[in-house]
């Protein structure tokens, strides 16, 4: 069983038909880099449960009948009469997405501690703004360690919203902290570049290397149109291109890969890091070369749109 905790959200992205100039018709599409990332393992058939804090108001209705239409164990949601976080999307003319946070006194950011995770969590999974805004973030983290420390596998992807991190130094130093509690590392190569702190012509993919020797066993990198690349603390390194696809915005791709990799591991039967170790390379291509079929079917669709494993013509 995984477990993926985090936010669940409602993104706001403008209609297709809307013209230069024009403020045309939000459409509310459920989101949420965690929530997106469980429900891609729900309907890639993989036994995951989704921890956070949703709201009893409409939006956060649906987002829980759609975290249980798509096979997701919900036994690990509370609720609250606090709203549900909204994100407002712009969309660029590569389909790319750009947002705005309300996350003002929200559901999600005061998740409460469920204490010790149930036995059959092997595998945790965390990201994105629940790691940032507090209360909550300080709860994640310690799930974080205590999941780490009982030998469980822990995978982190930072998927950095910028404008939510109000002290980005303190944001990186805490990011270093979580290192050595960090299994495998998902980032884009735009993670890794802010991570660095925009320092001269740093490379991002030589601090991904530098992570990988302060706790990580692996590192899954996202490069847009250039594909993904799997790096190991051993010095395996693989890449495998995207697969071509008729883009409608980018919304949840990332989320998608990081989804369909844990789907990977999964199937694989790998639920610590010793076991990460004993990938080969043909395994990580293997697992790339999946996650990279999935985001395929995901950015062919307007919002974060995840297949379903009857979709794809190989499955983990």
């Amino acid at each position: 069983m995984l477990c993926v905790g985090g936010e669940a959200l409602v993104d706001l992205v403008p209609a297709p038909a809307t013209g230069p100039g024009e403020l045309g018709p939000l459409l509310p599409l459920p989101g949420g880099g965690p929530y997106n990332v469980a429900i891609a393992l729900g309907r890639l058939g993989v036994p995951v449960r989704f921890l956070s804090r949703l709201s009893t108001d409409p939006f956060g209705d649906a987002l829980l009948d759609r975290l249980q239409l798509s096979g997701v164990d919900t036994s690990l949601v509370r609720r609250g009469d606090e709203p549900t976080t909204l994100a407002v999307a712009g969309i660029g003319p590569d389909g790319s997405a750009r947002y705005s946070f309300h996350v003002e006194g929200t559901a999600d950011r005061l998740v409460a501690d469920p204490g010790e995770l149930p036995d059959d969590v092997t595998t945790l999974s965390l990201g994105t703004l629940s790691l940032v805004l507090e209360p909550g973030a300080t709860t994640y983290e310690t799930l974080l360690r205590r999941h780490s420390a009982r030998g469980g596998l822990t995978v982190v992807d930072p998927n950095i919203r910028a404008r939510m991190i109000d002290d980005p130094a303190a944001y990186r130093a805490r990011f270093a902290g979580w290192l050595p509690d960090i299994g495998v590392l998902k980032l884009s190569v735009e993670d890794a570049a802010w991570l660095t702190g925009g320092r001269g012509n740093h490379d991002p993919m030589a601090a991904v290397r530098e992570w990988l020797t302060k706790g990580p066993v692996a590192a899954v990198v996202t490069r847009g149109a250039d594909g993904l690349v799997a790096l190991t603390s051993d010095g395996i390194e693989v890449e495998v291109p995207t697969v071509p696809a008729a883009v409608v915005d980018t919304i949840g791709a990332g989320d998608t890969v990081h989804g369909a990799l844990l789907a990977w591991l999964h199937r694989a039967g790998i639920t610590t890091a010793a076991a990460v170790r004993d990938i080969d390379l043909v395994g990580w291509r293997e697992a790339l070369e999946f996650a990279a079929h999935a985001a395929s079917v995901t950015v062919s669709r307007a919002g974060a749109e995840p297949p379903y494993a009857a979709e794809l013509r190989v499955h983990p």
